[in-house]
């Protein structure tokens, strides 16, 4: 047998390199790199001689920490790829998302926690606060592409800054959810107001500014200063790794959404210099740290699902995730796009692709580590059905859906994809 760090290391570097191939693998496949990392999650703790199970609720703090790094950085990512410039009405898809089907999911799903799963009223909220976003990590297949690179129609476009940010909105349900649980528990009385003026007004506002103050001061010491010291003569990708940490501490520390801010600051940071070729290598960087922490988180949930992390489930739960996948986003999605003026295939796109994963189990630990709520391995169970299903159901049809989709666009597939790699093959002879 050999020494257990130099296995490590061995299988580190295969799954390193398997993040770094497979993508290209399964781009014409209907098979997604999530999948892979789950399955080989599932097969590597179910060996014998793994002896640790990572189950969520195990290590709370572990959990909620991980999980939020990889969805801060996404965010980044997803910020800085977006070409569109801000403007109320080219952005109509988003308020739709945002303001009609996310507001009917979390309404549908607090019904189905509180009515038919009997999880009490601020469980089942927690249930819809955790569930309703559509996840920034896993959703790269589905979103625009790299900076200046040109794939941003109507359907990449919506699913991006929807995934950018409905934090925002997603976060006063967590909150709403974790003052019921306090109040229930006698832990607080006086709630409403502290909830509506902090929670919703303060927090939301505040990260909104915050987070656009500190994308125009890297924008400026990126771009705007003198040519001798911007950062952007530095070309270097950890510029953007800072600015996401600077943007979420400082943000966090004032007691305000970092996950919006986080979002916010990639625009802002976007729009000091939208043509800078800086943005593509940044958004490069931040890729690869994303894929990477990615494969970390679903490793050890495909690990947490064969150590038992299912085991509460009951016939009722199934019934009522499956529900929540394949009836409650796309009926929300269809019923929000009323009105909305786009082909059927988009509005059936949009609807359907409300990937839930990383930034749902993130929601889940934070609510459960800030007060008690009953049933939490329940929960745990539940969360982490409807995560598999969406990585399974829409990992195996986002590849020939948006195949089927760009064709019936005009557009070749294939293109976009030879493209880039044509452009990074130019930047790195270049260099």
């Amino acid at each position: 047998m050999p020494d257990p760090y130099i296995l490590m290391l061995f299988v580190v570097a295969v799954l390193i390199a398997m993040v770094a191939w497979l993508p290209l693998v399964f781009r014409r496949a209907p098979l997604s790199l999530p999948i892979v990392c789950v399955l080989l999650g599932a097969a590597l703790f179910s060996l014998p001689q793994v002896r640790f199970d990572p189950l969520p609720q195990a290590y709370p703090e572990s959990t909620e920490r991980l999980t939020e790094f990889v969805v801060i950085i996404a965010l980044m990512g997803a910020g800085l790829k977006i070409d569109r410039v801000f403007n109320l009405r080219r952005w109509g898809v988003t308020w739709r998302l945002l303001g009609m089907t996310m507001m009917l999911s979390i309404l549908a799903i607090v019904l189905l926690g509180w009515t038919v799963l009997g999880l009490g009223l601020a469980g089942a909220i927690l249930l819809a606060g955790s569930l309703a976003p559509t996840d920034p990590v896993l959703a790269s297949d589905i979103q625009v592409g790299a900076p200046t690179e040109g794939r941003e129609d109507e359907v990449r476009f919506g699913l991006t800054s929807e995934a950018g940010l409905n934090d925002g909105l997603a976060f006063p349900f967590v909150h709403l959810a974790i003052a019921l649980a306090l109040v229930a528990s006698g832990e607080k009385s006086d709630w409403f107001v502290e909830w509506l003026t902090v929670n919703v007004l303060w927090e939301i506002g505040a990260g909104l500014g915050i987070g656009w103050a500190i994308g125009w001061l890297f924008g400026w010491l990126t771009f705007t200063i003198p040519v001798s010291i911007r950062l952007a003569a530095t070309r270097d990708g950890f510029i953007v790794l800072a600015a996401t940490f600077i943007s979420y501490s400082v943000t966090e520390m004032l007691h305000c959404y970092g996950f919006l801010a986080v979002f916010i600051t990639a625009l802002a940071f976007r729009h000091a210099d939208r043509d800078h070729d800086f943005h593509a290598q940044m958004h490069d960087f931040i890729e690869q740290i994303e894929r990477m922490a990615m494969m970390v988180v679903l490793v050890l949930f495909g690990g947490a699902l064969v150590s038992g992390l299912l085991a509460p489930l009951r016939p009722l739960d199934v019934a009522v995730a499956a529900v929540i996948v394949v009836v409650v986003r796309p009926l929300a999605g269809m019923i929000g796009f009323i009105g909305w003026k786009r082909p059927l295939r988009e509005k059936l796109i949009l609807a359907f692709f409300g990937i839930r994963g990383v930034g749902s189990l993130y929601y889940l630990a934070y609510g459960l580590n800030a007060a008690p709520f009953e049933g939490g391995d329940r929960l745990w169970a539940i969360v982490g059905l409807i995560c598999l299903m969406s990585i399974l159901l829409h990992g195996i049809t986002v590849t020939p859906v948006m195949r089927w989709f760009d064709r019936s666009q005009g557009r070749n597939p294939d293109a976009d994809t030879d493209g880039a790699e044509a452009r990074a093959s130019g930047r790195g002879a270049s260099a």
